[in-house]
Parts: structure tokens; C-alpha cells; sequence
């Protein structure tokens, strides 16, 4: 079976084409400059073939014909026909409080997309056009919405409901929903298998430019750090996290700013990038400035690693106790330094480094040591794979 996994963006759209029984993926993608100039970049990974082409796309409609001509491409594609490619799955942001699922797109579910773009302003329109770009280009094909807040559904109460006024939750669903749920799943689903049970008590910290934890029990998450929107929780790179609420009321008045400006800032141009000078939001420019003495980049290395170990903490007693600690996404797969950073301290939890095992990068394994308490993972996610078997099951029903 051959699943295309899409995820738009406003000027942007990736795409993969996979087996969502093997995980293998065939090809994959990135349309970028939509509704400006347009670019498309292929790749084959079975092949290593890389292919880049500049091409009108002034909607994301055209942006669906070019990824679909590409993969039936001749030279280049990886299928003789469309008529290969089964189903397709979105990504969609934000599905508020109506979708603790992943579900068949039909019109109810769309106008609910709709209804959530308040909660979700900046993603849920752009998921919504590659919706229905898909839909005018492969008419007939079912398309299947996977909601990156549907796995934090399960909070309780008290993690979920921000203490304000029941009016702002009653009239305008204001409360903690947390992002990066296809990826946590993926992990709380794919710990139980390594470890062969899911009664664990799991703490995920997906780390990358975009960074949130989440606290799993029985494979549920429990509490997550991002909140209404993905600007809450740990520092990231140009995201500044948790931040006293006052902070933007002084900026607002002392320098005239409108609270777009602010929030422009506060998303856009702080995290570690502001901590850094504005050398970089990319940790490995971190690393190296921090290597060459540079202190402000050893401050923003430092700050990172400190409040997701604050996280952790928060989360270890909120779970009563912890089995599994988990990193993945870019930095918790690729950042060694931020790993033993962010454990040492943490042995009063039982969390012991191996400090070889961890100086691998990049692949599914155990860096803990072996008289660790708790078992430390490096696990490689893979939303679209999640996304992909989701499509499967619900196209089949």
C-alpha cells in the first residue's frame, strides 16, 4: 500500500510517499516559494537521486500537481500512476477540543478545521488548502486529518484548564493543548514495543528548533509543556518559552508596541537565538561558539538544557516516579552534549549516563548505564509514519 503524507504550510508543503506496514518510503519532498516563485525539491532515498526545479506554483493546487507529477516522473518518479498512491494523510495543527483522532475528511470535518483556526491561526488555514488542494487535484482519493493536539486529549482537568475564569474555557475553549502529539505517540507507542509493556511512567523531550516535553502513563499523556499555543514551555530557537505575562505588558508600554509586535518577538526573534546575541537559533552554531568562548553561547546551551531538566523534574513527580526518560527530534537525536546536559543532576531520579553510548548520534538506542534506575533512550521519531498508518486504517474502514 502506497500512503502520500502531506504537511502544509502557508508557503510550504513537505510530502512523503511511504508503506505504512514497513515504513519504507519511496519518495519525499519539499515545495517551498508557494505563491511567490516556486521550487520543488525531490529526493529517492532507495536510489540516493536528488532532483530540484524551479516551477510556477501559485497555489498549493499547483504545488500538489508538481509533487504528483514528479512522482510519476519517468526518470525521476517513483510510481507509473496515481492510481498507485491509496490514500492521503495531512497533518493538521490544531483540532481544539472536538478531535481526540485522527478521522476521514469529509465536509464536518473540514468546516471543524474551520472552526479551530482561532486556536490555530498561523497552521490550520495553510493544512486546510493542502486539504482541499489534494481533494480538486485527486478527486476520489480518501484523505484522512491526523490533529497534532489529538494525542494530549487525555490530560486530566487539573493539567489542561489554565486558572482563569470559567467564561474564557466555557466561550473559547482557553486552555492547554500541546503540540507535537504525532511525534509523542509515536514514542510512547513505539517504548512500549522496545521495552515490551506500557505500564511505564515515560517522559519524551522533543528536542529540536520547535522543543516540547510530555509526561506518558500506560501510553497517556498526562501533562504536556507546550499550551494553547506552541510558544509555552522550555526555551527554543527563536521561540522564548515560558515567560511571566508581565514581561509583555512592560515591553507593550516602555516601547510603544502593539501585542502583534510582541508576540513577533517573542516567537520569532528570542529563544536561543536571542540568549546567543542573535548569532544563531541552530545548536550546532551554539556548540561551536560555545567551543570558541563565546558566552552568550554558552548561556543559551545552558538556559536550554536547564529549564527542559526543570521540566523533567516537574514531570517525574507529577508521573510518581520514572521508568523511561526519552530524547528524539533534531537536537535530542543529534546533541550529545545537551543529553549529558540536561541528565547530570538528575541521578537523584535514578538516571545514569553511559558516556560512550551517548556520544552516538542519530540512531534508536539505550545511552543509559546499565545500573541505571531509569532507562535513557535516543529513539529516532517518525510522525509521518504515524501519520501513514492512520490513514491506512481509517481508508480501509
Amino acid at each position: 500500500m502506497k500512503i502520500l503524507v502531506i504537511n502544509a504550510g502557508s508557503s510550504s508543503l513537505k510530502y512523503q510517499l511511504m508503506d505504512p506496514d514497513t515504513g519504507d518510503v519511496f519518495a519525499k519532498g519539499l515545495c517551498e516559494r508557494i505563491g511567490i516563485d516556486g521550487r520543488l525539491t525531490h529526493k529517492v532515498p532507495a536510489t540516493g537521486k536528488k532532483v530540484e526545479k524551479d516551477l510556477p506554483m501559485p497555489t498549493h493546487s499547483e504545488a500538489i500537481e508538481a509533487v504528483l507529477g514528479i512522482l510519476v516522473d519517468p526518470e525521476n518518479g517513483v510510481v507509473a500512476s496515481v492510481d498507485e498512491i491509496d490514500a492521503v494523510g495531512h497533518r493538521v495543527l490544531h483540532g481544539g477540543s472536538k478531535f481526540t483522532a485522527s478521522c476521514l475528511i469529509d465536509d464536518a470535518c473540514k468546516q471543524a478545521i474551520r472552526d479551530c483556526i482561532p486556536l490555530g491561526p498561523l497552521h490550520n488555514p495553510a493544512n486546510l488548502m493542502g486539504i482541499e488542494a489534494c481533494q480538486t487535484v485527486m478527486p476520489g482519493k480518501p484523505q484522512v486529518a491526523v490533529f497534532d493536539t489529538a494525542f494530549h486529549m487525555t490530560m486530566p482537568p487539573k493539567a489542561y484548564r489554565y486558572a482563569i475564569p470559567d467564561e474564557y474555557y466555557d466561550n473559547d475553549s482557553i486552555r492547554r493543548y500541546g503540540f507535537h502529539g504525532t511525534s509523542h505517540r509515536y514514542i510512547a507507542q513505539r517504548v512500549a514495543e522496545l521495552m515490551g509493556r506500557s505500564d511505564l511512567r515515560v517522559i519524551n523531550c522533543h528536542l529540536g528548533n520547535g522543543s516540547s516535553l510530555c509526561a506518558i502513563k500506560d501510553g497517556q499523556c498526562q501533562d504536556t509543556s507546550m499550551g494553547l499555543g506552541p510558544l509555552a514551555g522550555v526555551p527554543m530557537g527563536t521561540r522564548a518559552g515560558d515567560v511571566d505575562t508581565t514581561v509583555v505588558q512592560y515591553i507593550m508600554n516602555t516601547y510603544n508596541k502593539s501585542i502583534d509586535e510582541v508576540f513577533t518577538l517573542l516567537n520569532k526573534k528570542s529563544g536561543v537565538y536571542a540568549l546567543s546575541g542573535g548569532l544563531s537559533s541552530d545548536f550546532r552554531d551554539l556548540e561551536a561558539g560555545a567551543k570558541d568562548g563565546n558566552e552568550k553561547c554558552k548561556l543559551a546551551l545552558e538556559k536550554f538544557s536547564y529549564e527542559v531538566k526543570k521540566y523533567v523534574g516537574a514531570y517525574a513527580a507529577a508521573l510518581g516516579g520514572l521508568d523511561v526518560l526519552v530524547f528524539t527530534a533534531g537536537v535530542g537525536e543529534n546533541g550529545p552534549a545537551t543529553r549529558a546536559a540536561v541528565c547530570d543532576g538528575l541521578e537523584f531520579l535514578g538516571v545514569k549516563l553511559d558516556p560512550e553510548k551517548n556520544a552516538q548520534r542519530g540512531k534508536e538506542m539505550i545511552i543509559s548505564a546499565p545500573d541505571s534506575k531509569v532507562t535513557v533512550w535516543v529513539i529516532p521519531t517518525n510522525e509521518e509514519l504515524v501519520i501513514a498508518q492512520d490513514t491506512k486504517a481509517l481508508s480501509q474502514q
